[in-house]
């Protein structure tokens, strides 16, 4: 039996989708499209849970979740603000490839870390810094499977977060910015409408209509005649 998207497998072991991400065969010919050009399977999809399948095949997964896979020094890596809105990537080493921050699927093990390294990955021993414990999702994922409570998949959302100033992390992505632009505004005219109502029964005096009175613009001084030099002086004739 299936579970729903996003649903936490036996034993918190992340998402269904998650094990089937990191073993897919990427890279490879599509067996539909290896004729046309960029049918490399590079693509994986959340709701279908299958293999990984090139970009001619989007077309066959219109409205679900899918996610790119890319190729770095023979490793695949995805990208943070992709797979961050589905699973919790904290403790994960991330990297920064072509300005764009991403994170590695499968362990890269190093048996021989570099000299002054004080810490590495607690599954493969690859060299991190020292705010990460694993390099990879798959190296979470094991260390998931030794036991360890603090660590989980699960996305934890934003809560009681001002409506006025985007509202919570779902309502955020769900609203195109066109409307919530739209919001913002009228929130910001509803206040300037009070403000007015609450100020049309107090008098203002001459001299504050004069304060409130933009100065006069100073006179234009042309600098460039100014600096102008004289010209060469001519002795009267005689």
């Amino acid at each position: 039996m299936v579970s729903s998207f996003g649903q936490m497998g036996n034993h918190d072991m992340g998402p269904p989708w998650l094990i089937p991400m990191l073993r897919a065969s990427y890279f490879i010919p599509c067996g539909v499209h290896g004729e046309s050009n960029k049918s490399e399977c590079n693509m994986f999809c959340l709701d279908c849970m299958g293999n990984a399948f090139c970009s001619y095949c989007l077309i066959y997964h219109k409205d679900h979740r899918v996610v790119q896979i890319r190729r770095s020094s023979y490793h695949n890596v995805v990208r943070v603000n992709e797979i961050q809105k589905y699973i919790d990537i904290s403790c994960v080493q991330t990297y920064i490839i072509n300005s764009a921050k991403i994170v590695f699927l499968n362990e890269r093990p190093q048996p021989r870390p570099g000299k002054g390294v004080t810490n590495t990955c607690e599954i493969c021993c690859r060299s991190l810094l020292d705010s990460f414990r694993f390099c990879s999702l798959g190296c979470k994922l094991g260390g998931m499977k030794r036991g360890d409570p603090d660590l989980t998949f699960a996305v934890k959302l934003k809560h009681n977060r001002d409506p006025f100033f985007g509202g919570s992390e779902s309502d955020e992505s769900s609203t195109p910015k066109k409307i919530r632009r739209t919001h913002a505004f009228n929130r910001l005219m509803e206040g300037l409408s009070i403000y007015s109502s609450n100020n049309d029964g107090a008098e203002s005096s001459g001299d504050d209509a004069a304060t409130n009175i933009s100065p006069a613009t100073p006179p234009i001084f042309n600098h460039r005649n100014a600096r102008r030099r004289k010209g060469i002086p001519h002795r009267a004739p005689f």
